[in-house]
């Protein structure tokens, strides 16, 4: 049996197309149609991923919009590949946190990149020790080999350290914390991160 026909009868997508086809009488095209669809599923990002990362967005849009109607309307959401990445405006910090907290908790997602703007500024008392802090975190992690930093995140604000993500073992999960709380500028260390209990990592 020659590789090409091979490759096309295990591409279950191109099986579905030829019997698609085959049932509506179209068996001339099938040839051509089954080639593009093997040709489809080789492509960087396939199919199975583009399917996944619809799944992962749909998820978080539908928890912002039972959790805070503000949060659906006011973030956008991109997924690619498992990275999602949340941008838009919302008015307290606490839902800039909440936003990245919702977005861990979907099945699949490997890191969540949270650039989302808070409008009202009055709340952030200390924002330039904030933001200190949290590239000072980041960086910790990131020298940390111990750690696979991507799979974390940190926001802080008015001086509390929130953790969100996933840690592939209790001690990874400590070690986080651990750092937190080394912090110059870290008053208080709010753990959200949980053990992987999916095929994520």
């Amino acid at each position: 049996m020659p590789s090409e026909l091979k490759s096309l009868l295990l591409n279950p997508v191109a099986i579905l197309v030829m019997l698609t086809l085959s049932l509506s009488g179209c068996v001339g095209a099938v040839a051509g149609v089954g080639a593009a669809a093997v040709a489809a599923g080789s492509t960087e990002k396939g199919l199975g991923t583009s399917i996944s990362d619809s799944v992962i967005k749909a998820k978080i849009s539908d928890d912002f919009l039972h959790t805070d109607i503000s949060l659906f309307s006011g973030v956008s959401i991109s997924v690619n590949e498992g990275s999602v990445l949340l941008t838009g405006n919302v008015e307290k910090p606490e839902q800039r946190v909440q936003a990245t907290q919702i977005s861990w908790n979907a099945r699949g997602v490997i890191e969540v990149i949270n650039e989302i703007d808070v409008t009202d500024k009055s709340s952030l008392k200390d924002f330039a020790k904030d933001l200190a802090a949290a590239a000072q975190l980041r960086a910790k992690l990131i020298g940390d080999q111990n750690i696979s930093s991507i799979n974390f995140s940190v926001d802080v604000v008015n001086g509390t350290v929130f953790l969100t993500g996933i840690a592939s073992t209790e001690d990874e999960m400590q070690a986080v914390v651990s750092h937190a709380r080394e912090l110059r500028f870290a008053q208080e260390v709010v753990n959200y991160i949980r053990i992987n209990d999916d095929d994520r990592q």
